[in-house]
């Protein structure tokens, strides 16, 4: 899942949240540096990846971006999964109310920045300058994810064939979407609950 997603699945606690959203960016023993909550968001993050990862919607639409972008494939996948979480009116009826939630997410984000690896820390304010989070709710939001994953990456060098698979295929990556999300929101709440349990 992409930023979006992970932030959503945390459940509005913010501590979770920083977890999650820095999981990517804590190596190896360095989890165990942050405070125990916040530890608890990193592991939490691994275990919604190993869950999605492993679904067969994901494995579906993981198809659809392989034969161009092949070990990358994945990362295309989370993005259009943001696309549809931020335009599914269960989660986010209008767009006011996506809206309060990156804004609240920011805000949890920016009051942690002390914690916050330094590579994220770097990546904070353009993610909330340019207001990543809403973003994904239009096409031309997900052109941008798109290009900034190319920029990224190592070994690709264009975004074009991503948004035309995207496009082409839209109906079929919203059905895995719906096919998927509900089940994943279920499994980071029952994983969380157990976290805090222990």
């Amino acid at each position: 899942m992409n930023f979006l997603a992970h932030a959503h699945l945390s459940f509005q606690q913010p501590e979770i949240l920083v977890g999650n959203m820095i999981s990517d960016f804590v190596k190896g023993k360095q989890q165990y540096t942050y405070p125990a909550v916040i530890q608890k968001g990193i592991r939490l993050h691994r275990l919604i990846d190993q869950f999605t990862d492993t679904h067969e919607a994901t494995q579906q639409l993981k198809a659809f971006f392989r034969p161009a972008y092949r070990l990358y494939a994945g990362a295309f996948a989370d993005v259009a999964y943001d696309h549809f979480l931020a335009n599914d009116p269960a989660v986010f009826p209008t767009q006011t109310d996506l809206e309060k939630f990156a804004a609240a997410s920011y805000a949890v984000l920016k009051n942690y920045e002390h914690l916050l690896p330094e590579p994220f820390k770097k990546m904070l304010p353009y993610m909330i300058s340019y207001d990543w989070f809403t973003g994904y709710r239009s096409l031309d939001g997900i052109e941008k994810s798109f290009g900034g994953l190319v920029r990224r990456a190592h070994y690709i060098t264009e975004s074009k064939p991503a948004v035309d698979i995207f496009n082409t295929h839209y109906s079929s990556i919203k059905m895995l979407y719906h096919a998927f999300y509900p089940e994943c929101k279920n499994f980071a709440a029952g994983q969380l609950q157990q976290l805090m349990n222990e």
